[in-house]
C-alpha cells in the first residue's frame, strides 16, 4: 500500500505541482547549473550540479536516491528526460549525480532552462520486497532460525559469559553491554532520551570487536549512519562507509569507501588503464582487420589487469576495516554481496521499517537493535499503511515478544529532573532517574523549569494551509515570540551570548515553523542571538538537545480535535530535548480533551 500509494504521489506532485512549490518543499532544484562531467574513482559517469537560488531551502537529496532531469520552455511546459540518474554526492548547493551513459550527459548539457528533481524511489522498495520473499522462503538455514526467534515463538538463547567491567559506564549501560555479548541471537539496547544509547552502543561495538573480526552497523538514514560511524571513528575503529555522508567534512570523507579507493597505493595504476581503455574504444572501430585485431587483444589484457586490480583493492579496503557501515538498503550494494557478518547492530531501530531491517539481517548470524520505540516511529506516508501494521516495527514486536532480550538505559544526563519526570511517568513506567550533575541544573534561580502559557480564551485559533505544511496559528506564534524575549531580557543578553545559551523553537507543523522562521529573521532586536536559535519540526529535532525549549502547539478550535498531537512519541520527542527550561504554548482546552495532554497540564500546574 505505502508502495502504491507514494507512486502515485510521486504521478501526482510531476504532473501538477508547479516547479516553484517542488522547489519549496526540497524537491526540486531549478535553475540547475551544470559543472564538469568526469568519471570518478569507481569508473562511474558522474555530473556536478550547483544551484544559486533559493539555497536557504533544505533539501532532500542524498546519497543512492534517483533524480530525473527537465526542462521547463518559456511558457512554462515542463518536458522530462526519459532517463534517472542517482545522487552520489549532495551538500546545500552542489551535487554530484551518477548519470547512466555519455548520451544522457549531452542531452543535459544541450538543455537550456534545466532543472533536476527527485524521483520515485523504485529500488529501495524492490530491495525490501526481495528480502521479504527471502525471509519468508527461508528454510533450514540461519535466516530461518532468526526468523522464528524474532517474530514467532522460538526461545532467544543466551550464552554464560563472566561480566565484564566498565568503570565509565553506568550500570544500566554495562548491563546492556554485557547482555549483547551474551546474545546468540538477538539483543535490544532502548535508550529514552539523553541516557547515552551511542555511548553504551559503540562500547558493545567496540567489545565485539575483541571476539569477532569484523561486524555490520546500519541505520534507516545516512545522517544516522554517519553519527555512529564518526564515533566509533572517535573510539579507533576501522570504519569503512559505503554511501556518502550527508554532513561533508574531511573527517568523515575520510573513511568512505571511495575516498578508501582513490588512496590505495594500487589506484593510480587502475586509473591509467582505465583511461587507455575508453581512448582505445574509439580505435576498435577503426583501420585494418589486423589492426583491429591487436586493439581487441591489448583490451582484453587490460580489462583482465583492472578486474584484478579492482579485486585486490576491494579486498584489501574490506579485509583490512572492522566496521562496515551502511544504511539498511544500501547493505544491498554490489559491494557487499556474498559478504557474511557474525553480527548486525541496527542503530535507530525503532524509525526504521521492519521489511528494510530484513535486507540487512540476511547477511546475519545475530542482530542487535538500538533504539526507543517511545520516540519517532518510522516516516510512512499512507495512512492506511501504517494503521494497517506497517508503522509497527521490528524493535517494538521484538521488545514486546522477547522482553528477556531488552535492556533499558535508565540514567538521563541531559534534563533537569522535573522536565524528564513526568515523560519517564508516561513512557517509560517511572523507572528513568536523572544523573546528579544534571538533576537542578537551570538558567536562572527561582524559575520553574517547565511552564504552560494558556491561550484559552485569547481567541487564538488555527488555520489549514494544505496537505503537506498543515497548520498555522499566527497569534500563538506571536505570543512566543514574545515569550522568548522576555526570557531572553530576564537572564540578560551579555550572559547569553557569553555562556552561548542555546535555543530550540519546535512546533509539529511546517507552516507553523516556517512563520517563527520568518519572525525570528524579521525581528531587529534577536539579530544577536540568532545565531543560538534553532526553528525546526519535531522531526527535525530528534537526537538533539538545547538549553532552553519552547513548543508551539497550534491546535486551537471548537471540537477538541488535535490531529496530528495524537502521536504521542513525537510529543515525548519535543518535550524532552530541553536542557534546562520547557515552555510549552498550546489551548488548553482544546487539548485537554486528550489524556496526555491533560495529565501534562496537571503535572506542570502541581510543581509550580
Amino acid at each position: 500500500m505505502e508502495y502504491e500509494y507514494e507512486k502515485e504521489e510521486f504521478q501526482r506532485q510531476t504532473e501538477s505541482m508547479g516547479v516553484a512549490r517542488k522547489v519549496k518543499r526540497g524537491l526540486c532544484w531549478y535553475p540547475a547549473h551544470l559543472g564538469r562531467a568526469y568519471y570518478n574513482s569507481l569508473n562511474q559517469l558522474v555530473l556536478e550540479i550547483t544551484r544559486t537560488e533559493d539555497t536557504d531551502i533544505e533539501h532532500s537529496f542524498e546519497f543512492g536516491r534517483p533524480v530525473c532531469f527537465f526542462r521547463q520552455s518559456a511558457d512554462g511546459k515542463i518536458a522530462y528526460m526519459n532517463f534517472a540518474a542517482t545522487v552520489s554526492y549532495a551538500d546545500e548547493t552542489r551535487m554530484v549525480v551518477v548519470m547512466p551513459g555519455a548520451g544522457a550527459v549531452l542531452e543535459v548539457q544541450a538543455a537550456d532552462r534545466l532543472g533536476v528533481q527527485l524521483y520515485f524511489d523504485e529500488t529501495s522498495y524492490r530491495t525490501m520486497f526481495e528480502a521479504l520473499d527471502d525471509v519468508l522462503r527461508a528454510k533450514g538455514n540461519r535466516l530461518a532460525e532468526l526468523r522464528d526467534i524474532l517474530l514467532g515463538t522460538a526461545k532467544a538463547g543466551f550464552r554464560e559469559l563472566y561480566p565484564v567491567r566498565f568503570p565509565w559506564l553506568n550500570a544500566t549501560q554495562e548491563t546492556a553491554v554485557n547482555k549483547v555479548l551474551c546474545a546468540r541471537d538477538v539483543a535490544i539496547v532502548h535508550g529514552p532520551p539523553g541516557t547515552g544509547k551511542t555511548t553504551t552502543l559503540v562500547e558493545a561495538i567496540y567489545e565485539t570487536l575483541h571476539r569477532e573480526p569484523q561486524v555490520l552497523v546500519c541505520a534507516q538514514s545516512n545522517t544516522a549512519v554517519d553519527w555512529i560511524s564518526e564515533k566509533l571513528v572517535d573510539r579507533g575503529v576501522n570504519v569503512l562507509r559505503i554511501g556518502n555522508p550527508t554532513r561533508v567534512n574531511d573527517k568523515m570523507l575520510s573513511f568512505t569507501y571511495e575516498r578508501r579507493f582513490e588512496g590505495h597505493p594500487l589506484y593510480p595504476e587502475l586509473w591509467g588503464i582505465r583511461k587507455s581503455l575508453r581512448e582505445m574504444m574509439g580505435r576498435v572501430r577503426r583501420g585494418s582487420y589486423d589492426e583491429r585485431e591487436s586493439v581487441r587483444n591489448r583490451l582484453s589484457r587490460l580489462r583482465d589487469r583492472a578486474t584484478a586490480l579492482e579485486i585486490q583493492i576491494n579486498a584489501e579496503l574490506f579485509d583490512g576495516a572492522h566496521v562496515i557501515a551502511s544504511t539498511l538498503v544500501s547493505s544491498n550494494h554490489r559491494l557487499l554481496a556474498g559478504r557474511h557478518f557474525g553480527t548486525l547492530f541496527i542503530d535507530e531501530a525503532a524509525q526504521a521499517l521492519e521489511a528494510a531491517c530484513w535486507i540487512a539481517i540476511r547477511k546475519a548470524d545475530r542482530v542487535v537493535l538500538a533504539g526507543d520505540h517511545c520516540q519517532l516511529p518510522p516516516t510512512i506516508k499512507c495512512y492506511e499503511a501504517a494503521r494497517g501494521g506497517l508503522e509497527r516495527t521490528l524493535m517494538e514486536k521484538v521488545a514486546a515478544g522477547k522482553p528477556v532480550a531488552v535492556s533499558l538505559l535508565k540514567v538521563q544526563y541531559r534534563m533537569h529532573e522535573e522536565i524528564m519526570k513526568f515523560p519517564s511517568q508516561w513512557f517509560y513506567n517511572g523507572e528513568l532517574e536523572a544523573a546528579p550533575e544534571v538533576r537542578y541544573r537551570g538558567i536562572l534561580d527561582w524559575d520553574t523549569p517547565i511552564s504552560w502559557i494558556d491561550t484559552s480564551g485569547m481567541d487564538f485559533k488555527e488555520k489549514f494551509v494544505g496537505e503537506t505544511f498543515g497548520r498555522i496559528n499566527k497569534a500563538e506564534a506571536n505570543l512566543l515570540l514574545q515569550q522568548l524575549k522576555a526570557y531572553l531580557l530576564r537572564i540578560g543578553g551579555n550572559r547569553i551570548l557569553d555562556e552561548k545559551i542555546d535555543f530550540g523553537i519546535i512546533s509539529p507543523y511546517k507552516a507553523q515553523v516556517q512563520y517563527l522562521r520568518h519572525l525570528l529573521k524579521s525581528d531587529a532586536a534577536l539579530k544577536p542571538y540568532r545565531h543560538l536559535f534553532t526553528v525546526n519540526t519535531v522531526d527535525g529535532f530528534q537526537g538533539q538537545e538545547r538549553d532552553v525549549i519552547f513548543i508551539s502547539l497550534v491546535r486551537a478550535n471548537d471540537e477538541g480535535q488535535i490531529g496530528f498531537l495524537n502521536d504521542l512519541r513525537r510529543m515525548n520527542v519535543a518535550i524532552t530535548r530541553a536542557r534546562m527550561k520547557l515552555v510549552i504554548l498550546g489551548e488548553a482546552e482544546t487539548l485537554k480533551h486528550h489524556g496526555f495532554y491533560r495529565k501534562l497540564l496537571e503535572f506542570i500546574q502541581e510543581i509550580g
